[in-house]
């Protein structure tokens, strides 16, 4: 696919909250492992729980964002998804009928696994903020699914990585500059962008629920008995 060239112009592909989002868990995840290997478990937890409004954040833009954010604009159909293995050309400038999925997967991932690390303990000096909401037997097994996830996550994140390096250089198509910059020549929106303060709203808000939560979970049982 050859770009056209000259000035870009039209509407941005991806909007700010998109890209703000995007590229502040491709920053998280790696400090997430590192945090939890070295023992910093105060920091992984707020890491975690900065990862889980992020996500829900996204989820919310898919619904009330700029037009490529939304979901109706990249979920399709079985039949759409394997029209677009056939070789037919996505309908969309955004995410294409398998790519749509794809994200999508992965965002479940993520929230999966920050919501199961609220719950997680090492069984030492940590508990999540919410371990004492279930038996101990259930937040326990929370907590090895937690380990699991991030093994999936890692493996999703590889193929996402190499998907975009094959679209880029066999395909020619510019996924990374619009992430970036939010278009390319030849990759822009179907219309206005929503603005950033939107998202800003929307994350305060669920950062403020998160945090009620929180205080209303139940406290740790008192280490004696008298």
């Amino acid at each position: 696919m050859t770009e056209p060239t000259g000035r870009e112009t039209g509407y941005a592909l991806w909007d700010w909250p998109v890209r703000l989002i995007h590229w502040a868990i491709v920053l998280i995840l790696p400090a997430s492992w590192w945090t939890a290997e070295e023992g910093y478990f105060t920091v992984h937890q707020w890491l975690g729980l900065t990862v889980l409004v992020l996500v829900l954040t996204r989820i919310c833009w898919g619904f009330l964002g700029s037009p490529q954010a939304r979901f109706r604009d990249f979920l399709r159909g079985p039949r759409a998804v394997l029209a677009y293995f056939r070789g037919e050309p996505s309908t969309t400038p955004g995410h294409n009928p398998a790519g749509g999925w794809s994200v999508m997967v992965l965002w479940s991932l993520l929230l999966m696994q920050a919501l199961t690390g609220t719950v997680s303990s090492d069984d030492v000096m940590f508990e999540g903020p919410f371990y004492y909401v279930f038996d101990s037997g259930i937040a326990d097994a929370l907590a090895e699914i937690h380990e699991v996830l991030f093994k999936g996550i890692l493996a999703f994140v590889a193929l996402h990585v190499g998907t975009v390096i094959w679209y880029e250089r066999r395909r020619d198509q510019r996924l990374l500059k619009p992430m970036i910059l939010g278009r390319s020549a030849g990759r822009e929106g179907t219309g206005p962008a929503q603005p950033l303060y939107k998202a800003i709203v929307i994350a305060l808000l669920l950062a403020g629920l998160l945090w009620g939560l929180m205080e209303l979970a139940p406290e740790p049982p008192p280490a004696f008995y008298w």
